[in-house]
């Protein structure tokens, strides 16, 4: 099964890095490039078992299930529903406590794996898929980074 991981270190709690990640609504959208929309089904919060629908920037849209959810440590999602080229599709989010030069801080290490489909296709599919996801994830680690400075998103954060 592909897998692309991405890693970014930033200097806050992982309580307040693990509560900018999970931001939804207009928030959410000032610091994730990956979606155009995203909403909670059915819930107000995350939490196991809550699904989600998201509209990726670039078009897709996927149903996704948190399996689970255990603030300010990991998060893990699956696919219900999805774009046609994805058998399975999972992710998980892990936030570690990590100082650095003597600052407290974060580890966030984002991990995805997915199967394609048609399966004969797989050859091609599975190397694509690594570039083009790999390029996604690491972009989207870095602006959760940026936003993990950005007062607006905290004060959001913070609130949630």
């Amino acid at each position: 099964m592909p897998q692309v991981t991405a890693r970014a270190w930033v200097p806050v709690s992982p309580a307040t890095a693990f509560a900018v990640s999970q931001t939804t609504g207009e928030v959410r959208l000032r610091w994730d490039p990956f979606i155009r929309h995203q909403h909670l089904v059915d819930a107000a919060r995350p939490a196991k078992g809550v699904r989600t629908v998201t509209r990726a920037r670039v078009g897709p849209r996927m149903v996704s299930e948190y399996v689970s959810y255990r603030p300010p440590t990991s998060v893990g999602m699956t696919m219900v529903t999805g774009p046609w080229f994805f058998a399975t599709f999972g992710g998980g989010w892990r936030f570690t406590p990590e100082e650095r030069d003597g600052t407290a801080g974060t580890l966030a290490v984002w991990k995805y794996t997915w199967t394609a489909q048609p399966s004969w296709l797989r050859w091609a599919a599975d190397p694509v898929g690594r570039w083009l996801l790999g390029r996604e994830i690491t972009a989207r680690i870095e602006a959760w980074a940026r936003a993990c400075s950005d007062p607006v998103v905290l004060a959001a954060a913070e609130e949630g």
